[in-house]
């Protein structure tokens, strides 16, 4: 494989000059200095001392980093407002060579994203002076994630060790948190409040926890109390490695990472990761086991990447009818656009046309990556009569050359190319010109618009001839 970024980037974070790893390595400086620069390969022999030497797993050189900085890379050029325009080739090429520059040119992009909106809701506020430019914190805090591909290694340890501290045990790990918390001065009280799911008063040091809750969410919820509680330092540490545009984004970053805490926690990475190996990762079946609802399931599951004892790389999404992605983490090279909208040929909206019922999908992204896709809704309900409750799809997908370890694709043609539903990471950065759901326009792309045609694609691209439809096909959107 030609993995130069990733070993210049290695070698740079242990401070190590050329000369002193290729003597580590023994091999020639001219050799490493090839190897870095992507004129030699990295070999079977280099990478097994590498990972020996510096304790990496091999899928640290993996590409997948590069696949997703690539994908934001022409999203970033897409943009119809900049008019600069990046091949596909010239994308790889700066994510390969210079990883760091490609990401900072994307962290860029993103802020004058926000400085757009911002100066666009100012000017449209007829004057207002009062006006105060609104921020996306909830953007900000699943970028956190994001960038981890949603492993954060030290609250995976620190829970880990926590439940082997407590004497975590199936079925009781309700009562081992609730008397943790009891060691600290705080105490537990239910109360039929519908408003609230849980209320932590630090005055008098109770959690108060609504009725309606299951006990899984119960246990959830005093975790997250714990980990906010005990390990509070850690918490503030790991959420100031990262700079935020308002506090509203350093707040929501702390909560999810003690809700993620509170997950490795109930679910101890070994104990979880084994049980989903020998189940092939049946959501249902550890659902029951742990006494854990679908969605929570699904998110723990897409955090297993600790080296050397990593599970399925998944990503997770969660949407809305609507089409809005209040959830999005992923521990695999798939991307998600934020300027492109969703692609509505994905599993994730089908899956409202039949509730409760999980949908399976073998989908292949321009670029050619295959990817496996289960998707299922979930519903919340407030816990009285007539008061609206939440719907949402919840899906995982993994590459497709993973996807014989889950029980989902037995019975399936993996093989079969033609099974494949050709999807993209939304509209507007599409490279698929003769899609018949696009819904936007792409970014830098001229339309052939012809008034004495008409086409069953809504907006063609190039030769009008060749997307013209036939006379008992022609789009009339």
């Amino acid at each position: 494989m030609y993995a130069g970024a990733q070993l210049r980037r290695l070698r740079e974070d242990r401070r190590m000059s050329q000369a002193e790893l290729a003597r580590v390595l023994e091999i020639s400086p001219s050799y490493l200095n090839q190897i870095e620069h992507n004129s030699r390969p990295l070999t079977v022999p280099v990478l097994l001392k590498i990972t020996e030497i510096f304790g990496v797993d091999t899928h640290f050189f993996a590409a997948q980093d590069t696949a997703r900085l690539i994908a934001d890379l022409r999203e970033a050029f897409g943009d119809n407002t900049l008019d600069l325009g990046l091949s596909a080739t010239e994308a790889a090429e700066l994510a390969e060579r210079l990883p760091n520059s490609a990401r900072a040119f994307v962290q860029l992009h993103e802020r004058y994203r926000q400085a757009s909106e911002r100066l666009a809701m100012l000017t449209a506020s007829d004057r207002d002076d009062h006006v105060t430019p609104q921020s996306m914190p909830h953007e900000e805090a699943r970028d956190y994630f994001y960038q981890r591909q949603n492993y954060v290694p030290d609250l995976d340890s620190a829970a880990e060790s926590l439940a082997a501290e407590i004497g975590w045990r199936r079925g009781e790990v309700r009562s081992a948190i609730e008397n943790r918390l009891a060691m600290h001065g705080i105490r537990v009280r239910f109360d039929p409040e519908h408003d609230k799911l849980h209320r932590f008063s630090p005055e008098e040091q109770t959690l108060h926890l609504s009725t309606h809750l299951k006990p899984g969410q119960v246990a959830y919820r005093m975790a997250t109390q714990l980990a906010l509680t005990e390990y509070d330092d850690l918490l503030n540490r790991l959420t100031d490695e990262n700079e935020y545009t308002a506090d509203e984004s350093r707040v929501l970053t702390k909560i999810g990472l003690a809700n993620y805490f509170a997950a490795a926690l109930i679910l101890p990475y070994k104990i979880f990761h084994t049980t989903a190996e020998r189940f092939r990762y049946d959501i249902e079946m550890l659902s029951t086991h742990f006494s854990l609802g679908w969605e929570t399931i699904c998110h723990r599951l897409s955090t297993l990447q600790r080296p050397r004892a990593r599970g399925v790389p998944f990503s997770f999404i969660r949407v809305d009818r609507a089409g809005n992605m209040s959830k999005r983490q992923s521990a695999t090279g798939f991307h998600f656009s934020r300027v492109g909208g969703s692609c509505p040929l994905w599993i994730v909206y089908e899956a409202f046309s039949s509730p409760g019922k999980i949908l399976t999908q073998i989908a292949v992204m321009p670029d050619g990556r295959r990817y496996f896709w289960i998707a299922r809704t979930v519903t919340r309900s407030p816990g009285k009569w007539n008061a609206p409750g939440k719907t949402y799809a919840v899906a995982l997908g993994c590459e497709l050359r993973q996807a014989g370890r889950l029980i989902y694709s037995t019975g399936l043609d993996l093989d079969n190319e033609e099974a494949a539903t050709p999807i993209g990471i939304g509209c507007k950065v599409c490279e698929r010109t003769s899609c018949p759901q696009r819904a936007f326009p792409q970014f830098g792309r001229a339309l052939s618009l012809d008034e004495n045609h008409s086409t069953f694609i809504p907006y063609p691209v190039g030769d009008a001839e060749r997307n013209k439809a036939p006379e008992s096909t022609m789009y009339l959107g």
